[in-house]
């Protein structure tokens, strides 16, 4: 009997990167934490941070592939001639972050619900009063000066406001929610924790009692611990790709 035959990939460069980023954009979409044809995802592929993989404009990111993802680099005056050129606001964004900010490996963006509720309180902090929400203490910034759809001076104005390593999250006031991470697994970890622990909270402020915030310092260790957590966010995106590998496998195409 001949052996099967070996799956074949097409010719693109960082498949492996490629597979991550359309698992991230496919199970966004199954969570409901995407919106229409807006929001974008994108991942740099060059040590600078200045190359980077992002969805193509006008792709409802449930039908994201790997292969179809789009490489810019932030440095080039030219990209939006480009016949590929992305949404005028992800190059704004995601351009200005991967310009300025090489530690911003994976920067993900999304108008999901709760964080999106949380955004447009007028104290959209988020307090630890729970496990999840303690992932953020200390690790959030809060956005206070929307100033319009998210073009160039918007997206260097939001990139500044993660010039600090530490802050992993931003909640865009009147806006939605952009996180970072040194890997896809780890930005799509924090981005579903993000969401839920959001849902969380409004839902606390919702039943009218007093809130059981934590204190500072077991905030703290909490967080420090989620950071510590041995292989978490991995296990997280590998059982995702298990999942979608086994019910909707064209996303790794």
């Amino acid at each position: 009997m001949n052996a099967p035959a070996p799956k074949l990939f097409p010719a693109v460069s960082h498949w492996t990167e490629r597979v991550d980023m359309a698992a991230a954009f496919r199970w966004a979409a199954r969570l409901n934490m995407h919106e229409a044809v807006a929001n974008h995802f994108s991942l740099a592929v060059n040590a600078e941070g200045s190359r980077f993989l992002i969805n193509p404009n006008g792709r409802h990111f449930s039908r994201i592939t790997a292969s179809s993802l789009v490489e810019i680099d932030a440095h080039d005056p030219t990209t939006m001639q480009r016949p590929d050129a992305p949404d005028p606001t992800a190059w704004g964004l995601h351009g200005s972050i991967h310009r300025a900010l090489p530690h911003a490996r994976c920067v993900l963006h999304i108008h999901s619900m709760h964080a999106t509720v949380l955004a447009s309180l007028a104290d959209s902090r988020l307090p630890a009063i729970d496990q999840n929400t303690a992932m953020f203490f200390g690790r959030h910034a809060v956005d206070d000066h929307y100033g319009g759809m998210a073009f160039a001076e918007e997206g260097a104005r939001c990139a500044s406001m993660l010039a600090d390593p530490k802050i992993s999250t931003l909640v865009m006031g009147n806006h939605g929610v952009l996180v970072i991470g040194a890997t896809v697994a780890e930005a799509l970890n924090r981005l579903y924790y993000f969401e839920r622990a959001a849902e969380t909270y409004i839902r606390a402020l919702q039943t009218g009692q007093a809130l059981r915030v934590l204190p500072d310092a077991i905030a703290e260790k909490t967080a420090q611990e989620w950071e510590a957590y041995p292989g978490f966010a991995e296990a997280h995106l590998r059982e995702i790709k298990t999942i979608l590998d086994e019910e909707s496998p064209g996303y790794a195409q």
